[in-house]
């Protein structure tokens, strides 16, 4: 990845989103406790990025975009998500095959 943005979407008291942008790791952390470092990502750029107290992440948004949630957002983002997904059915099977 070249520079990262890092992004942070929470959730205002009427319900909307808040996006708020970094520039760089440091700016972030004066901001979120860090209390860790991703070491399982199946997207091997997101790999020893930071976690934060209070966030779900890091999540790849697009190219140089390293997003963090909140639980809220996560929570909202993931029920759209699976409402989202078409239902597929399975044809039945006729007949006997060994």
């Amino acid at each position: 990845m070249g520079k990262e943005i890092y992004r942070v979407v929470t959730r205002e008291s009427d319900g909307s989103f808040l996006t708020r942008d970094f520039g760089d790791l440091e700016a972030m952390k004066k901001v979120f406790q860090q209390c860790g470092t991703d070491n399982c990502s199946i997207h091997k750029e997101l790999r020893k990025q930071p976690s934060f107290v209070g966030l779900i992440g890091p999540l790849e948004e697009g190219p140089n975009i390293i997003r963090y949630e909140s639980p809220e957002v996560f929570e909202v983002l993931t029920r759209e998500w699976v409402a989202a997904v078409p239902v597929t059915r399975r044809r039945k099977k006729t007949g006997y095959m060994p």
